[in-house]
């Protein structure tokens, strides 16, 4: 069983341990509601321009004027589907002749599909990434009524692939939960040797859809020979909204297609405009932006807090952990009240309810880590909160504060779930 730095065992399905405040999933959408009661209280006193998306995440609506006449699911997507299945194939690497595209109401959405088309009960996943799959991944193998096998790097997937007899897909990541990428000749050898045993590779590219050709300069997804892709349109150089686009060789998309509108999983087909707009409006320019305001976010907190900011070449996070160590060292308590998720998550309803900030933290229910990222930040969007050094001011401020409320945990309670 995986613990955390403090011992606390991690609860099943998340990659961190639950406290006795946020206990479920139940008790992160409540936190979710307090959060919305912050950003409400903020736009009603101050408009729009109170609050600043520090997400990296883009869930807005990217549609023209000029699109809403015919915004509803009859004739929008009978314009628009396929100048979406294009721009999706061309974002993903894909040959009309060869593939096709699929849309979902989220990238999970599209992976769940995907375990109840090609898994039975009681066949093996075996997932693949620099680090773990999702939790997303780990739910729907489940499911599917399937035994998941996670597997980090490609000596391990060899070795899994080796020992489990009935492996019915291969969920490959790309870029991690953790923002560490695999290499494409890991990839490929990955590809290979599932290939080898007739196995099909769906890969989860979240963002690595676009950070791996923009950052890395690999291939696009489609391009790496795998079977099956889907990438979310709300991260990373797309503008939302958060819909799962998937592509992949023709038969096996067809198939998860059909699955996905028995089981309600398809995107509205009123939303066709805005998944192409999205997908045809993304550039490399722009995820290297996103990426390099980020590195300066990072190094302004880093002058503040040190060597407690952990970067990749990507993203720098706050980890759960030292969240709660640096709050514990600088109120002097020797015990730890809550998990560091409890914390972490302090800390982010903190930065929005005093300055408006709103972070990845506050947007999964389950959230997919318990870190406080620093992550693919819109460079107008931080100019207008005041530049990274003001950023980093606010997230010492809050630090302060909440090491001020570890003394009394009810504070942290009433803070996170409201009265």
């Amino acid at each position: 069983m995986l613990k955390d730095r403090f011992g606390n065992e991690y609860a099943q399905g998340v990659p961190y341990a639950r406290g006795k405040i946020l206990t479920s999933a139940a008790s992160d959408f409540r936190k979710l509601r307090e959060a919305w009661r912050h950003i409400e209280a903020r736009v009603s006193a101050r408009g729009l321009g109170a609050v600043f998306n520090f997400s990296g995440l883009e869930h807005g609506l990217p549609l023209d004027a000029a699109d809403l006449p015919f915004a509803d699911d009859f004739v929008a997507p009978a314009l628009y589907f396929e100048k979406f299945r294009k721009a999706a194939l061309d974002h993903l690497g894909g040959s009309p002749a060869v593939h096709d595209a699929a849309l979902f109401n989220r990238l999970t959405g599209a992976t769940y599909a995907t375990h109840l088309t090609l898994v039975k009960p009681g066949a093996v996943v075996l997932g693949v990434s620099a680090s773990y799959s999702h939790p997303s991944v780990v739910r729907a193998a489940a499911q599917a009524g399937a035994k998941l096998v996670d597997t980090r790097g490609l000596d391990q997937f060899a070795d899994a692939l080796e020992c489990e007899s009935d492996v019915a897909l291969v969920v490959l990541t790309r870029l991690a939960v953790t923002y560490e990428i695999l290499a494409v000749r890991e990839i490929e050898k990955i590809v290979g040797l599932a290939h080898g045993r007739g196995v099909p590779v769906y890969v989860d590219d979240a963002g690595g859809a676009r950070v791996g050709p923009a950052v890395f300069d690999q291939p696009r997804t489609l391009q790496l020979g795998v079977d099956l892709v889907a990438t979310g349109l709300d991260k990373y150089g797309t503008v939302g909204p958060r819909l799962g686009v998937m592509a992949g060789e023709k038969s096996l998309v067809e198939r998860i297609r059909v699955r996905g509108y028995e089981m309600g999983l398809e995107a509205r087909p009123f939303l066709y405009p805005a998944a192409f707009r999205s997908l045809a409006g993304s550039t490399s320019e722009r995820v290297l932006h996103l990426v390099q305001t980020a590195r300066e976010v990072a190094a302004a907190v880093r002058r503040v807090l040190g060597d407690r900011v952990h970067e990749t070449p990507v993203i720098a996070e706050l980890l759960a952990e030292d969240i709660l160590e640096i709050a514990m060292i600088r109120a002097g308590v020797t015990a730890p009240p809550v998990v560091p998720y409890e914390a972490a998550s302090a800390l982010a309803m903190l930065l929005l309810r005093d300055y408006g900030v709103i972070t990845v933290q506050l947007v999964g229910v389950p959230p997919g880590t318990s870190a406080v990222m620093l992550k693919f930040i819109a460079p107008e969007t931080l100019a207008r909160f005041g530049g990274a050094d003001a950023y980093a001011r606010a997230i010492d401020d809050c630090l302060m504060k909440l090491a001020g409320m570890l003394a009394e945990p009810r504070q942290i309670a009433r803070l996170l779930l409201g009265e």
